[in-house]
């Protein structure tokens, strides 16, 4: 099969051959259709989070299930599917309790070795070399998941844009419902409207926010914004952002805010234009080594909650998104402004690093 590869950090991504990856106990191997562009997979190329090389990226699949290893029943070849970039063991002590987007064996093996749930790859060259997995290095023509991170794709989605599901839909969805445990009639502001900050947006207006305040250096990404559910919009360039927040909400702040990016000021941002009692949750992924200052007595005193939120409760929640983008209350294909191919995808991954794309860019199989 063909598949984009990381040969070192800092080096552009090419197009090898590889093996035709075989799934083993309880794996399902997807023929994938399409493979979202995600800005997680740029900071492991760049070298901002640390990944054994040479690896295959991409973890925002959707495709249809082309064979099954040993164990996998409840799923049949040619089933439509998508996967969540989370791929939980179901057996750890996170898993149990219901908190597997917090798998101990994923992070432990999967986030750190670029291996399965056996500690061996599924990828390897064609002279036997291995290649460390990113997720399930989605950015090839087929991957191999674990089946408890394998859902039925309805027949009312569409197969190639329904992969954003699997990391911008979910990521937004878990920080809506579980970090921000968003209610009607507050007012929320999303810092960044990238790839993810721009799912957070109609999600937001599903859980019944109803103000919605859009902050971002890009005119074209807040007309976008606008054009999802923003209420209100602040380009970021321009005065203080939070005066600028705090202007439109008479003084007061907003009831939460949602930090989509990743930077420190940013999250600082976040942390300042909240009210009194308010949630500040950050999502944005960073370098490493990037620490916030974050005025403790402030966040005392004013009852501050300050909360980090990784993807989604994977089993329990992609049910249910995928049941709301089937419903039609979202549409997965409102925040996809791109497509790739797949020998295009050092294309993708620059036009994403300069800031260019609006919304989500897919690479197409």
């Amino acid at each position: 099969m063909d598949a984009a590869v990381i040969p070192a950090v800092g080096a552009p991504l090419r197009i090898e051959n590889l093996r035709h990856p075989e799934p083993q106990n309880c794996e399902v191997r997807i023929r994938i259709a399409a493979c979202g562009v995600c800005h997680s997979d740029l900071h492991v190329a760049r070298g901002h989070l640390k990944f054994p090389m040479p690896c295959v990226p991409g973890h925002e699949i959707s495709g249809t299930i082309d064979a099954l290893g040993p164990g996998v029943s409840g799923f049949r070849p040619g089933e439509r599917v998508v996967s969540s970039f989370i791929m939980p063991c179901g057996n750890c002590p996170q898993c149990r309790e219901g908190r597997d987007n917090l798998c101990e064996t994923y992070f432990a093996l999967n986030r750190v070795k670029g291996v399965l749930f056996d500690g061996t790859t599924r990828l390897y060259r064609q002279d036997g070399t291995p290649l460390s997995m990113q997720m399930m290095g989605g950015m090839a023509q087929y991957a191999i998941v674990p089946v408890t991170d394998v859902f039925p794709l309805p027949a009312e989605l569409p197969l190639e844009e329904s992969c954003i599901l699997g990391c911008a839909l979910m990521t937004a969805y878990g920080a809506v419902k579980n970090s921000a445990q968003i209610r009607a009639g507050q007012t929320v502001a999303v810092i960044g409207t990238g790839g993810v900050g721009s799912n957070v947006i109609p999600l937001l207006g599903v859980f019944g926010a109803s103000r919605i305040i859009a902050l971002d250096v890009r005119r074209d990404k807040l007309e976008a914004a606008r054009a999802l559910g923003a209420t209100d919009t602040v380009d970021a360039r321009g005065p203080d952002p939070v005066e600028q927040v705090r202007s439109l909400t008479g003084g007061r702040g907003v009831d939460v805010a949602i930090e989509a990016i990743g930077r420190p000021e940013t999250v600082n941002q976040a942390f300042q234009m909240v009210a009194d009692g308010g949630r500040v949750v950050v999502l944005g992924v960073a370098p490493m080594d990037a620490m916030v200052p974050i005025g403790i007595t402030r966040l005392v005193r004013r009852g501050i909650q300050l909360i980090g939120s990784f993807g989604c409760r994977v089993r329990t929640d992609m049910p249910e998104l995928i049941a709301l983008a089937a419903s039609g209350r979202i549409d997965v294909k409102a925040t996809i402004t791109r497509r790739y191919r797949l020998d295009q995808i050092n294309d993708a991954y620059a036009a994403m690093e300069r800031g260019e794309i609006v919304g989500r860019a897919i690479v197409v199989m």
